[in-house]
């Protein structure tokens, strides 16, 4: 009888011990010779190879954090995999026998690593701490850190390795002004300086997807279109949220133009990953809403974009680039909307026509041939055996789901990224129209009644079926709600990135001293540090003046800002100063800057 490998057995051992988890597919990286997948299972932390020929997975690599990304050395000899967490680590990986030959330190929450071209330095994405790691993986060390806009989520590098490209997650500043977007910040990897930052249009967030044009010659970004500055009275062709692509020129490091991946008539919910194939012929986008591939025929969409710069008329509605954000049917003749068998696509890789994506929830990988002339027939490939859903993940995965919603036009995750928030402000008629408030967090808001920013919903299980009958416009089964109730119940606070080893820093200390003498633990009370209660703290304006506000935890807002109801404060800091009217919410005015500065580091620990 032939004996089994003790590597081969350990590794079956590992796979069938996380059989009764979920494996949740997030990321993908393609083997050299493009007949292996590398799969980063989040939830099972593992990676996973499957072999594409077969459809199986061949063996699995355990890890001690979630892994939220891998890149392969230029030799294929090394798989460098991104592990999530407050004190985040690189694993340099033999992607045959699965060991781990070097662990390196990185930031809060790593992810998107990208390879110089001669495979001698790693960047890394460190979301939390907002910036970009340069590490010498010779000596496995950090050699600089370069900051950038906001939870840098996906990154790429130009062919010939000058510039690093960095899509930022959510915008930054003031959310009550008349422009409020994400940006693409652009690095130059010799004076290691963020050297451009490209803008998105008006109500760009949600950022989650960038890649490189095989010729160097474009970048793709995938994000939310927000049309926050209008009441949120109907979801048809768009009036909400719309789903997008932007265009960047590479060479002038400026934004071309952005597209609308919707029909008229039908969403296309939440794009995340994008690549292009290798005969640079089609992009593809992942749409995690919709649980589809988007298929664009590159030199159609180059041509269309060529010829409105042009002024010539594209389409009823292009007439001019600037009106290109704004139609429902640029794309029509370019883009072919391939359905998927599985739940929650997310990342996507293509290998010559093959293109593959993560279906996070159904634990599967979905296969898509883009070549036009082939008829397409949805396929998964599963990567372990199914495993029953319990209420929480169920109502993770509705969270998600913009099936739920009328003409799936945007999910709960729209405007709740990570169930978190979009930086915006929208006007929700749910207090009256015409007062737009900030997006809430939505952790701890089961544990923290009322709910909304002005305390109009009662809990946050009324919020939830106001949301499905409001904001989603459906009508659906009342267990749905409860699903999501349990999803949001079940919520846990991520560590602040202004920890130090997990503990407050020596400023934070100070601050939590200075918390208490200013009073602002009168209203922010530990555990949960908020009273439950509503105060009118003299920030009410227009519609909302003299109006009485929720009094929010602080719990985790170093991720959640901008700040106060309309969120006109930038910062915490601003938000102490700037707009504490009489010292109505903390007696602040009489803080010395050392003080002030000790008190917002204590606030942005929580």
């Amino acid at each position: 009888m032939m004996r089994v490998p003790i590597l081969i057995a350990t590794i079956l051992c590992a796979h069938s011990a996380f059989a009764a988890s979920y494996l949740s597919p997030f990321k993908l990286t393609l083997s050299k010779d493009q007949k292996q997948l590398f799969v980063s299972e989040y939830t099972a932390r593992q990676i996973a190879v499957l072999g594409l020929e077969s459809g199986k997975i061949s063996r699995t690599m355990a890890l001690p954090l979630p892994p939220t990304g891998s890149v392969l050395s230029p030799d294929g000899a090394t798989l460098y995999v991104t592990g999530e967490g407050p004190e985040g680590m690189i694993f340099a990986i033999d992607p045959t026998s699965g060991k781990v030959r070097q662990k390196i330190r990185a930031g809060h929450t790593p992810m998107a690593p990208v390879l110089s071209p001669d495979g001698k330095t790693l960047y890394v994405c460190n979301r939390f701490n907002t910036n970009v790691a340069v590490i010498d993986l010779a000596s496995g060390k950090t050699q600089a850190t370069i900051d950038v806009l906001r939870e840098p989520v996906a990154a790429a590098l130009t062919p010939n390795g000058a510039f690093l490209f960095v899509a930022n997650h959510l915008p930054i500043g003031s959310a009550d002004g008349d422009y409020i977007s994400a940006a693409v910040s652009v690095i130059d990897t010799a004076t290691r300086k963020v050297v451009a930052k490209v803008q998105l249009p008006n109500g760009s967030t949600g950022l989650r997807g960038l890649c490189m044009s095989k010729d160097g010659k474009n970048v793709y970004v995938t994000h939310i279109l927000a049309r926050y500055h209008v009441p949120t009275t109907q979801l048809e062709r768009g009036w909400m949220n719309t789903n997008a692509l932007t265009i960047i020129d590479v060479d002038k490091k400026a934004l071309i133009n952005t597209v609308l991946l919707d029909d008229v008539d039908l969403g296309a919910a939440n794009p995340w990953g994008v690549t292009c194939t290798d005969d640079g012929k089609w992009i593809c986008v992942a749409h995690a809403g919709t649980h589809e591939v988007s298929v664009i025929d590159r030199a159609g969409l180059h041509a269309k974009l060529d010829r409105v710069a042009k002024g010539e008329k594209v389409t009823s509605v292009s007439r001019t680039p600037e009106d290109v954000p704004n139609d429902l049917s640029f794309l029509v003749g370019v883009r072919r909307r391939l359905r998927l068998s599985g739940n929650g696509a997310r990342a996507v890789v293509a290998a010559g026509n093959m293109v593959y994506a993560t279906e996070y929830f159904t634990d599967s990988i979905g296969v898509v041939n883009v070549d036009p002339e082939v008829r397409h027939r949805p396929k998964s490939l599963a990567l372990g055996p199914k495993v029953p859903q319990t209420t929480e993940r169920t109502g993770e995965m509705f969270f998600n789901d913009a099936s739920l919603c009328f003409q799936h036009w945007q999910s709960c995750a729209s405007c709740h990224p990570d169930v978190r928030t979009d930086a915006l402000n929208w006007d929700l008629l749910n207090d009256g129209m015409g007062n737009p408030k900030q997006t809430k967090s939505l952790l701890l808001s089961h544990q923290t009644p009322p709910v909304m920013v002005s305390g109009v919903r009662d809990k946050a299980e009324t919020g939830v079926r106001s949301g499905i009958r409001f904001i989603q416009f459906a009508v659906r089964p009342e267990e749905d709600a409860e699903a999501i109730d349990a999803f949001l119940k079940a919520l846990k606070p991520v560590q602040s990135p202004y920890l130090v080893n997990g503990k407050l820093s020596k400023s934070a200390k100070r601050g939590e001293k200075v918390f208490r003498d200013a009073g602002c633990a009168r209203c922010h009370p530990k555990p949960l540090y908020t009273d439950l209660e509503s105060y009118d703290v003299g920030l009410g304006r227009g519609l909302d003046k003299d109006r009485k506000f929720d009094t929010p935890t602080i719990i985790e807002n170093w991720r959640t800002g901008p700040f106060l109801y309309d969120g006109r404060a930038a910062t915490m800091a601003d938000a102490f100063t700037k707009h504490n009217p009489n010292d109505a919410h903390g007696e602040t005015s009489k803080l010395s800057p050392k003080q002030m500065a000790d008190l917002v580091e204590f606030v942005l620990s929580q």
